[in-house]
């Protein structure tokens, strides 16, 4: 792990480690919000994260010096409509979906209940001299995972208590203990590890491998798309959602976007659903204008709702003028956060055709695209 560097920021399969928890819970039907605390000194960087690969999935508060603190600062921004809360460790990236319904399950007839795995290990009360002290019987000994799930006005009520004795706790289910709560137990998983030391990045990323390489059926698909718009005065240059500064601009009903349609066209050829005419014609009076990062937005849900994910994207683009090189950084962070993919993952080009034919003249750009697009599993994992 880098030197100072927080962990919620390090890269895990191709998304910061935060990113991927929090897109893992924006999956789930049964989650009606996402709140993420983030140190003060991180807040923006935070942001910026967030708005980059779940744009408009979470409401970002400042968080504390402790755990305690920071779950109490998500706490007050809850919705009041809201029932049952849990709090997640956000560097718990590979929790499966299936635990986080358990734990609801049995909130909603406890009250409370929280992931725990049983101790292995032999465990040994040591001294300051680092001596064994004794032994302790692990029989009754749990580790305690995320998420922990309780009633919304239970776990108001206990920090609310813990606030006014001056009591901190290191987590919440301790907190709920103090107030006369009983808290349920659920079998929690090994591998919803939490990323605390270099050695568990590691492990993390063979267990993300892993489970990508088993996770059910799996289909393959490649995808091509093609298009090109004519250049004309009085319109913006639009590029992978980039605005360039040029004289001309591309010519069409939506924001003319060349690199994106090429790209949209892949990804609905590769998955069988058609071309970006048919789900979005120029007829269509509401997409006079539209940005294409909305298109593509669309898109990928429309890929989503048919297991679909995107692996990886090639896009060419054919034009004489301007250089468009400078411009792809941003292009490719635009086409990641929409896409929910690694910045690596996106490989963009431009070439020209040595004057010859309608790009060559400068009267259009025209842009290729290549992916491949994978249906099964979890498009988080």
């Amino acid at each position: 792990m880098a030197a100072g560097r927080p962990k919620q920021f390090l890269e895990l399969g191709g998304l910061p480690v935060l990113a991927r928890t929090v897109a893992l819970f924006r999956e789930l039907p049964e989650i009606r919000e996402i709140i993420v605390a983030a140190p003060s000194s991180y807040l923006q960087e935070t942001r910026e994260m967030l708005e980059r690969f779940t744009p408009g999935a979470v409401v970002l508060v400042t968080g504390g010096e402790t755990r305690q603190e920071s779950v109490r600062a998500g706490l007050a921004v809850v919705s009041p409509e809201i029932e049952l809360v849990v709090v997640h460790d956000g560097v718990r990236p590979l929790l499966e979906p299936k635990l986080v319904r358990d734990c609801l399950a049995a909130a909603t007839e406890s009250g409370a209940a929280m992931l725990a795995i049983p101790v292995k290990d032999t465990v040994k009360e040591v001294n300051a001299g680092m001596v064994v002290a004794r032994t302790i019987d692990r029989q009754d000994l749990w580790l305690a995972q995320t998420p922990q799930v309780a009633r919304r006005e239970l776990l108001a009520e206990a920090f609310a208590s813990a606030l006014r004795e001056d009591f901190v706790g290191t987590d919440e289910a301790a907190l709920l203990e103090r107030i006369g709560c009983k808290v349920r137990i659920v079998m929690g998983a090994e591998r919803n590890l939490k990323i605390t030391r270099p050695e568990d990045l590691a492990l993390a990323s063979a267990l993300l491998k892993e489970r990508a390489a088993v996770v059910g059926p799996s289909a393959i698909r490649v995808g091509h798309g093609y298009d090109a718009h004519q250049l004309g005065l009085e319109r913006r240059l639009v590029l992978g959602g980039v605005d360039i500064p040029f004289e001309r601009g591309l010519i069409g009903h939506s924001d003319a976007d060349v690199l994106l349609h090429a790209l949209c066209d892949a990804m609905l050829g590769a998955a069988g659903l058609g071309d970006i005419g048919r789900h979005f014609p120029d007829s269509d009076p509401a997409l006079e204008g539209i940005s294409s990062l909305c298109l593509l937005e669309r898109v990928v849900e429309k890929l989503s709702a048919q297991a679909f994910k995107l692996l990886n994207a090639d896009v060419t683009v054919v034009a004489q003028r301007p250089k468009l090189s400078p411009y792809f950084p941003a292009m490719q962070e635009n086409i990641a956060r929409v896409c929910l993919i690694g910045l690596d993952c996106i490989n963009l080009k431009a070439t020209t055709t040595e004057k010859m034919g309608f790009t060559g003249r400068e009267e259009g750009i025209a842009a290729h695209a290549v992916v491949l697009i994978e249906q099964g599993g979890s498009k988080v994992w």
